[in-house]
């Protein structure tokens, strides 16, 4: 099978009687190979190519960090050895779902093309810039999952510290939004309808209602100060011989005020129970595992 050079159709058979699609015709036999051909550049320039521009391209990344970091009028001779690492953490994180990839990419076809360059040396030559392009990309690698994987530590922290700020910030607000609601109305809501009740107070920014979403509603307690006691002076009544004793007067119980209140707020994972879980009472935030250890550290002996 030949190729027309004319309309780039494959032509079955001599091409000197024409091609089927355009009837262009040869005018001779093909020309013979030549007795010598010039090894080829094109594989090795591909990898070389490929190593340094993935190292220019970390290399900008990481010197635009440095500069965001250290302002436009940084001077590069005053530069520490940890700012630059910093700055390549920054860099390295920023590039992870592109570079880290390309990276790997580049490294497996440049090792083809090495091997294919060491196993052809007449037909490929440029074994040392090949090479080049090969280290180059293995050392983004390496640089790339170094900086990435140091820092993994760092940033779980950080999410962890961010998680433990938005839980904080959201008990403030309901603590908050409690004491309205016991302004207003002289209690505090009950167990059972506490999250009803605190949707009813002025919230513009929508704050109690994306804190009430992390609530659950089981968690929440609300209790009456306990009474001091003591003995009590009865009091005498007046005109006693007077009243006829055969009458009793009922008076209706007064309504239970509460005035104090434990709220648990889920931890990230949404389950209540936990030892992770957030505890409040009436403001003051603890850990449910710091609560429970010193409950048991406080318990008396049994006799």
């Amino acid at each position: 099978m030949i190729i027309c050079p004319a309309c780039g159709s494959s032509v079955e058979g001599d091409l000197r009687y024409g091609c089927s699609s355009c009837g262009a015709r040869a005018i001779g036999p093909p020309l013979a190979r030549p007795e010598h051909e010039l090894p080829s550049y094109g594989l090795a320039s591909i990898a070389f190519a490929s190593g340094v521009v993935i190292s220019i391209v970390f290399l900008i990344s990481t010197i635009a960090a440095l500069v965001e970091n250290n302002g436009i009028s940084v001077r590069f001779w005053t530069i520490r050895f940890w700012t630059v690492v910093a700055a390549g953490e920054t860099a390295a994180w920023r590039m992870k779902w592109i570079a880290l990839p390309i990276a790997i990419a580049v490294l497996w076809s440049g090792a083809r093309i090495i091997r294919s360059i060491e196993a052809n040396p007449k037909k490929f030559i440029g074994l040392r810039a090949a090479r080049i392009g090969f280290t180059n990309a293995a050392v983004v690698t390496i640089l790339l999952a170094t900086l990435i994987g140091i820092t993994i530590p760092a940033r779980l922290r950080q999410r962890r510290d961010a998680i433990t700020a938005a839980s904080y910030a959201r008990l403030y607000r309901i603590d908050r939004a409690l004491r309205e609601y016991l302004e207003i109305h002289g209690t505090l809501p009950g167990r059972d309808e506490y999250i009803k009740e605190l949707q009813t107070l002025p919230d513009p920014d929508g704050s109690i209602a994306e804190a009430l979403r992390f609530v659950d509603p089981s968690g929440y307690q609300a209790t009456t100060e306990p009474i001091a006691s003591g003995k009590v002076k009865p009091l005498v009544q007046r005109g006693g011989a007077l009243r006829n004793t055969t009458t009793k007067i009922v008076a209706d119980p007064p309504p239970v005020s509460f005035t104090t209140y434990k709220l648990h707020l889920p931890s990230e994972h949404r389950f209540l129970g936990g030892d992770d879980d957030f505890v409040m009472v009436d403001g003051v935030i603890t850990k449910a595992s710091e609560v429970s250890s010193s409950s048991v550290l406080t318990r008396p002996n049994a006799p």
